[in-house]
């Protein structure tokens, strides 16, 4: 009886060590990726709110674009997954460089249609002459070297589905160290560079982030998870089959944020500046919790393969242990200095007291928030991306466009009562997802 006693005690602990193991590498590839962008916002603060307004733009359409690399990563996440947990590892590298190609080829379609269209994006969202005069040359670099972001975004996928989550981490970590040291002397024209403005920060994403993924992608080659040869349309059939689901989640989250964002710039250049601020410090907890749901869909992924459901459940039980604990802490950050998190980007007094009206109400959706990441990535993990998808339509769409229509323009309420239909938001999603779960027989997942 001890013996056994002993047994099932050990066996919590091994997934609790596992789940960190390898959720932790997530965490902070998804920590040092969402930094590239906060460094930006925080080097451009000193040239004033019309920049910060322009660089926050641009990172906003290269964030809709990859609306379909994301469902793309996470097809190739989950199937990967499900291979490699049931060894059969030959298929799992026919799957990663299928998925590889395909990115290569929607990769150019993206970078020529946001050359082409990304000023008149910015201008229908309703950028001011002084803010689209920064945004046009901005979003027009970076869409020119997009290839480099979707190709790391795709390689950190297959790696993190065979269970590597460290490589991914390292690569990214040498972005974000490359780019330190490349934004703020292209920005400000130090140490005998010249001065390039909002364009120096442009320069210093696309230089970063093509060493990264290089790094990544040679890394793949010499691990092996890439087997080079004729694309198997099977294999690449059944991640597009996972994948197109979750890229329309994201178009209709990033589309909604175009609207969403649309109505926030109405209220002036300030408000816009503090509001892509907020989101910046936001991210800090954010991007974690996204990571979160990265190691849930890997973890759900490997399980079922190898067919462990319990092993499959208590996995899912500590990502979201996790996830409520780092993001109920950078809440308490957010409620109490606020003013002190914005001051770091900016001196306007506008945009601080704004800034830290949105970080207050930011602080009581970091909960749901865990709960929405970690539950949607498990879901996504059992292949359940449809589901995810109509929450996410229904919550942007239903919930939060339309409320924040309706307070913006009929009502003609503040700036903080659109701010604040984002609670709702959250609130809608993790409800569903947790009751959707709870539903979920493992026992049929087929993949």
């Amino acid at each position: 009886m001890k013996r056994l006693f002993i047994k099932r005690r050990r066996k919590p602990v091994s997934i609790r060590r596992n789940v960190a193991a390898l959720s932790m590498p997530v965490l902070l590839s998804s920590l040092f990726q969402r930094l590239v962008s906060i460094v930006d916002i925080f080097m451009v603060g000193g040239l004033g709110a019309a920049a910060i307004a322009a660089t926050g733009l641009g990172q906003l359409l290269i964030f809709v674009t990859m609306t379909v690399f994301w469902g793309l990563s996470t097809g190739a996440n989950v199937v990967i997954a499900h291979l490699w947990g049931a060894g059969r590892q030959l298929e799992a590298r026919r799957a990663g460089f299928a998925s590889l190609l395909l990115c290569a080829l929607l990769a150019v379609a993206a970078t020529l249609l946001g050359i082409g269209f990304g000023s008149e994006v910015a201008t229908f969202m309703g950028a001011s002459s002084d803010v689209l005069a920064y945004a046009s040359p901005y979003i027009r670099l970076v869409f020119l070297y997009f290839a480099f972001t979707a190709g790391l975004n795709i390689l950190s996928a297959i790696s993190q589905g065979t269970g590597n989550t460290r490589t991914p981490m390292e690569a990214i970590l040498l972005v974000n160290i490359l780019h330190v040291v490349i934004a703020y002397p292209l920005i400000y024209g130090k140490f005998g560079f010249p001065r390039y403005g909002v364009i120096g920060a442009a320069y210093a994403i696309n230089i970063s982030e093509a060493a990264g993924f290089i790094y990544l992608l040679i890394q793949s080659l010499r691990k092996g998870y890439l087997k080079i040869g004729p694309p198997d349309m099977v294999l690449l059939n059944k991640v597009w089959k996972i994948g197109y689901p979750v890229a329309l989640e994201r178009i209709a989250q990033q589309s909604g944020q175009l609207f969403y964002s649309k109505f926030i710039i109405g209220f002036g250049t300030a408000a816009y500046a503090a509001h892509q601020i907020g989101l910046s410090i936001e991210s800090l907890s954010f991007m974690p919790g996204a990571g979160m749901g990265i190691a849930a869909a890997t973890l759900m992924g490997q399980s079922l393969g190898a067919k462990k459901l319990r092993r499959a459940h208590m996995s899912h039980t500590e990502a979201l242990r996790l996830a409520i604990i780092v993001m109920a802490c950078m809440a308490l950050l957010f409620f109490f200095i606020p003013h002190h998190l914005i001051a770091l980007f900016t001196s306007d007094p506008d945009v601080i007291e704004k800034g830290s009206v949105f970080l207050k109400l930011v602080a009581f959706a970091q909960v749901p928030l865990a709960i929405s990441f970690v539950y949607a990535g498990s879901l996504r993990g059992t292949g359940d991306t449809h589901y995810v998808f109509l929450v996410t339509l229904v919550a942007m769409w239903g919930i939060r466009v339309l409320l924040s229509y309706v307070a913006a323009v009929p009502l003609h309420l503040s700036l903080y009562a659109v701010w604040g239909v984002f609670l709702v938001d959250w609130f809608f999603r993790a409800g569903a997802f947790y009751w959707r779960y709870q539903r979920r027989d493992l026992h049929s997942v087929i993949i």
